[in-house]
């Protein structure tokens, strides 16, 4: 099972990308991780371009085609997603990038925050037709002092539930992708 990783944050010491990080780091052997990282570098969405992407969209689109499934972690700004990211799945859209693609999301926010954010990436996740693992779409509290000035978390326990979630994904996308392949 091979998940992308995208995180939605382009701060250095973004507790989402830290998250990732962790599950990056520490995949189990039955879990492939691709990690994307160039959010900070992505092009404005022009409809225009969407004939001939630029090479950050073209890298992304065959990033996602490669993987069985798709993993989010973001932030909230201003209630709902960083326009970054929000940028990001906009060069999804025409190309059905995500259509059909298992995606789930991890939220690392602490209880009551976060909501605006997960609710915009459903929408939005929706809109584009992609299949939204929802029991696999977890809560796993980082603590913004929790992650070091090298980007990643110290604390075990929080390493060990944010990798646990990871195999909580691929076992989800593994039934989705087996219930498809019964379907077709």
């Amino acid at each position: 099972m091979r998940i992308l990783l995208i995180s939605g944050s382009t701060r250095a010491a973004s507790t989402n990308t830290a998250a990732l990080r962790a599950m990056h780091e520490a995949a189990p052997n039955e879990v492939e991780t691709a990690w994307y990282d160039g959010l900070a570098e992505f092009p404005a969405f022009n409809p225009d371009d969407t004939d001939s992407p630029p090479p950050q969209v073209a890298a992304l689109t065959a990033a996602i085609s490669a993987a069985d499934a798709v993993l989010f972690c973001t932030p909230e700004y201003a209630g709902s997603l960083p326009g970054s990211f929000k940028n990001l799945l906009d060069w999804t859209v025409k190309g059905g990038d995500l259509y059909g693609k298992p995606v789930a999301y991890v939220s690392v926010a602490a209880e009551g925050r976060g909501t605006g954010a997960e609710a915009t990436l459903r929408t939005v996740l929706g809109y584009v037709g992609a299949e939204l693992l929802g029991d696999a779409c977890v809560r796993v509290y980082v603590a913004r002092e929790s992650v070091g000035a090298d980007g990643r978390i110290a604390d075990q326990a929080t390493r060990d539930r944010l990798v646990a979630a990871l195999v909580g994904v691929a076992a989800a996308a593994s039934v989705s992708s087996t219930a498809a392949g019964r379907a077709s």
